[in-house]
């Protein structure tokens, strides 16, 4: 995929309002942007193809889909090397129950944000997680209340 260049506001507002919505057709999209159809339906490809928009979806709210808890799982281990780093997110990359893997720096080695129907669901998904790799600490934040969420970047 090569890089996009560099955004203009005509790419700004287009990827703004398919933050919002996906679903908008070209027609749509060219007349929320003020750009004709044909440029329009060009610049959102040349996204498409350079990586810059990833893909669209539909975002499923958590809690009427059956999964409503949200615990953030805060991972140390005493292995940095590649290998096991290479093995590990694999294993963790095909446990459906993690919505995001973040390496990180600090303290902790990686943090975990991961969902359940209830704690009984989310202690299986534990004792799933702690037989993957040897891990030198695991800690669970259970996520009390949800005070924002978006996928939308602040373009």
């Amino acid at each position: 995929m090569a890089a996009y260049k560099e955004l203009d506001r005509t790419d700004r507002a287009i990827l703004s309002e398919l933050q919002q919505d996906g679903t908008l057709s070209v027609a749509q999209l060219s007349e929320k942007v003020g750009l004709s159809t044909t440029p329009c339906w060009k610049r959102v490809k040349s996204m498409e193809e350079s990586g810059l928009i990833e893909k669209r979806v539909a975002i499923v709210n958590r809690e009427q889909a059956g999964l409503p808890v949200t615990v953030f799982v805060s991972l140390r281990t005493n292995r940095h090397d590649e290998a096991w780093l290479r093995e590990f997110a694999a294993a963790v990359a095909g446990m459906p129950e993690v919505m995001e893997f973040h390496r990180m720096s600090g303290d902790v080695d990686y943090l975990l944000k991961v969902v359940a129907a209830d704690i009984a669901g989310y202690d299986r998904f534990y004792k799933r997680l702690i037989q993957l790799a040897q891990l030198a600490g695991v800690s669970s934040a259970f996520s009390m209340e949800q005070i924002k969420s978006t996928t939308a970047l602040p373009l």
